[in-house]
Parts: C-alpha cells; sequence; structure tokens
C-alpha cells in the first residue's frame, strides 16, 4: 500500500490534469468536430456570398428554418437510441399542419371571428392532440403488437400522405390568423434577449458547478477545473454571440426560444430520469435491459407517443410559419431529422445520441441547404451532396463505435 501511494502523486501529479483533459476530448471528440464542422461551413458559404451568409437576416433566417427539423429530431434521437426509427414524422407534421389550417379556417374563424387569442389556442391545441393520438396509436401497435417500427412507420407515411389529400382536397388552406402567426413568425424585443442571455449564462456556470458537486459526492473522476470553466465560457460567448447576431435584426425568434425550452426539457428527460437511461439501455442491450427488469413495452410506447406529441408541436410550428396547409406539406422533413441526428451523433447501432448534438445536426442541415440556395447551386446536386453528407456520417459513426468496442 505504501509503495503504491507513494508511486502516485509523481505519476499523476504533472499529467494527471493532461490526461484528464485528453479522456476528456476523446469522449467528446465527435461533439467539439460538429462544432467545428458548423464553422468552417458557416465560413466558406459566406466566403461564396461575399458575406451575406453570416448577415444578421440571414443568421436569424438559418435559426427560424432550423425549428420545424429541430422539434422532430429531438423525438428521434430517442426513437433512434433504442435501436427503432419513425418514418412519418415529416408527413405527421405535414397532416397536423392542414388539420390545424382546416380547422381554423372552416370552424375557428366562423365561430368565433372576435377572439383571435382563442382562435391561435384552440388551433394550438388541436395540433399537438392529433400528434399525441397518432403517436399513441402508432405507439401501441409497436410496442404491444410488436410490428416492427420501420414496417409501421412507413405504412403511417403513406396514409398520413393520403390523409393530407383527403383534408386539403388538392387546394391550399389558409392559416394566417394574425396572432397565430406570431407563434412562428414572431420576435422578443432586444431587451429580453439580453435578460435571456443573462440567465442562461447563470444556468450554465450554476450547472457546471452543481454537476461538479454531485460528481464529488458519488466519488465519479472530476475533469480539471480550469477545463471545465473554459467549457461553460466557451459556451456562454456562444450564447451572447447568438442574441448580438439576432438582435441585430429583429430579437430572439419566438419559435426558436420554443425549441430551445423543449429541448433542454427532453435533454434534462434523457440524462437525469429514469426513463431516459431506459432507453439508452433497450438501444445498447435490449436482452440486458429487460433480464434487469426494464419494461421496455413501456418505454418503447412512450417514446413514440412523445415522437408524435412533437410532430403536433412542429406542424403547429409549420402552419403558423408558412400561413397556410398544402397537399405537400412535410415532403422530405422525416429525412431531415433523421440525418440531423445521425450527424449530430446518434448512432444508427442504437445506445448512443444527445439532443444537444441533434440539434448541431439541424443546424449543419439547414446551413448546407441554405448556403447550395444562395450560391444557386441546382437543386438535383443539393440532394447529391446532402445524401453523402450523410452516408459519410453513417460510415464515420459505425467506423467510431467499432474502434471504441475494440478499445
Amino acid at each position: 500500500m505504501s509503495s503504491i501511494s507513494s508511486a502516485s502523486p509523481s505519476s499523476s501529479g504533472a499529467s494527471g490534469p493532461l490526461v484528464g483533459i485528453a479522456k476528456l476530448l476523446r469522449a467528446n471528440l465527435q461533439t467539439y468536430a460538429l462544432i467545428f464542422a458548423t464553422v468552417i461551413i458557416w465560413l466558406y458559404f459566406s466566403y461564396l456570398t461575399n458575406g451575406s451568409f453570416l448577415s444578421p437576416q440571414n443568421f436569424s433566417n438559418l435559426f427560424r428554418q432550423m425549428v420545424i427539423t429541430g422539434f422532430l429530431s429531438v423525438g428521434m434521437v430517442l426513437v433512434i437510441v433504442t435501436g427503432n426509427i419513425d418514418l412519418s414524422v415529416g408527413k405527421l407534421a405535414g397532416f397536423v399542419s392542414v388539420v390545424v389550417a382546416a380547422v381554423q379556417a372552416n370552424f375557428l374563424t366562423v365561430q368565433f371571428p372576435d377572439q383571435p387569442i382563442l382562435i391561435a389556442a384552440l388551433s394550438v391545441g388541436t395540433g399537438i392532440a392529433v400528434g399525441f393520438l397518432w403517436g399513441v396509436v402508432q405507439g401501441y401497435i409497436i410496442a404491444y403488437l410488436r410490428v416492427t417500427a420501420f414496417i409501421v412507420t412507413l405504412g403511417s407515411s403513406w396514409l398520413l400522405n393520403g390523409l393530407i389529400l383527403l383534408v386539403t382536397e388538392g387546394r391550399t388552406i389558409p392559416a394566417n390568423q394574425p396572432t397565430f402567426a406570431q407563434i412562428a413568425q414572431g420576435y422578443l424585443p432586444n431587451e429580453i434577449g439580453w435578460i435571456i442571455a443573462v440567465i442562461t449564462i447563470i444556468l450554465l456556470f450554476y450547472g457546471m458547478i452543481s454537476g461538479r458537486r454531485r460528481k464529488r459526492r458519488y466519488d465519479f473522476e472530476l475533469p480539471p477545473m480550469a477545463l471545465d470553466i473554459a467549457k461553460t465560457v466557451g459556451f456562454s460567448v456562444l450564447v451572447v454571440g447568438y442574441v448580438y447576431m439576432v438582435n441585430q435584426y429583429r430579437g430572439i425568434q419566438a419559435p426558436v426560444l420554443l425549441l430551445a425550452l423543449v429541448a433542454l426539457a427532453v435533454a434534462y428527460v434523457s440524462n437525469n430520469t429514469r426513463f431516459g437511461r431506459y432507453a439508452y439501455a433497450i438501444g445498447g442491450n435490449r436482452q440486458a435491459a429487460q433480464f434487469s427488469g426494464v419494461n421496455i413495452r413501456r418505454n418503447l410506447f412512450t417514446i413514440f407517443v412523445l415522437m408524435g406529441t412533437l410532430c403536433g408541436v412542429s406542424g403547429v410550428t409549420l402552419a403558423s410559419y408558412v400561413g397556410y396547409g398544402t397537399i405537400s406539406a412535410g415532403q422530405g422533413y422525416e429525412l431531415d431529422a433523421i440525418a440531423a441526428c445521425i450527424l449530430g451523433g446518434t448512432s444508427t447501432l442504437g445506445g448512443v445520441g444527445t439532443v444537444f448534438g441533434a440539434m448541431v445536426g439541424s443546424i449543419i442541415m439547414v446551413s448546407l441547404t441554405n448556403g447550395l440556395q444562395m450560391t444557386n447551386t441546382p437543386a438535383a446536386l443539393q440532394y447529391v451532396l446532402k445524401g453523402i453528407v450523410l452516408v459519410i456520417a453513417v460510415y464515420a459513426d459505425i467506423r467510431i463505435k467499432r474502434g471504441s468496442s475494440n478499445s
């Protein structure tokens, strides 16, 4: 014992912090690579567009455009983490948007012509309820009737496409009630933006300190204090930079704030609750999770209900953003959501993924689309390039996971 104790200081004194930093960098390599890739993409398109890509207006539009995909990718993370997939999220969001538009145009504005707040509230409630109920039915079939999620959601996508055609009857349905439009088109005053930034920074430092206390209480290995402070300062700089940029245009976008709150809530649930840990356990080793007493059916059912509810939120946002419901509503959003998750580090093999990574993945997907459009890249080539990026991301994910399992 004495020889061990005498040798440990010399071996860990100078190199301890460096080893801790190296381990943390390896553990979060994909996250840092994503942030770096985002910066490179922004600088590249900014160079090609003579700075227009990073102008305050386009910067604000980037985050607004990612909102709809962002809501879908938040739920998709947990779906993919459990080793499943949901191919219906785009069409479900589209179906919700046309239902909201139809209810608003044909009923709410007729029954309550002078009550815009009530119309907006009932429109939101209708959209979320439709998404929730669809999630209940779909989740029950997958979890309790044990039908493969791929088949159920593929069939669901076709069904929803038919329902969209039935509801719209091939026409465009308006959903442009002014109060309802503020959900996706509204902005917060600059002063409120800075208040949110200050509160966010305080919470970041509080989370860092409380996290270290919890790790110390349970004798977990602590990273160097300087590194935790540097990470927190880095995220604080990103928050200040974002608020500064959007305030140069019209302020923080209302839907972006809503997405941030939803993402934080789901991230907390996935990282700090039994339900979240069970989701990762199911994806990591389904048989071991079952032997450990995890109720797999109930957890899968809950995850697909959550996915359906988030599709409802996304559909409401889509209707508010576009201002109408169309026959093409939701087209392709499921692919963007899945790609955002995979780009953000969610493993196609299950058991690995974060909400934060999915948000960064959503930004990358939107940045690629927006930048390619601003540089007048042909639509056909845009699909080709995004497909190549997705395949590379999947390949990198498999290589990383194989490498970590071998080591």
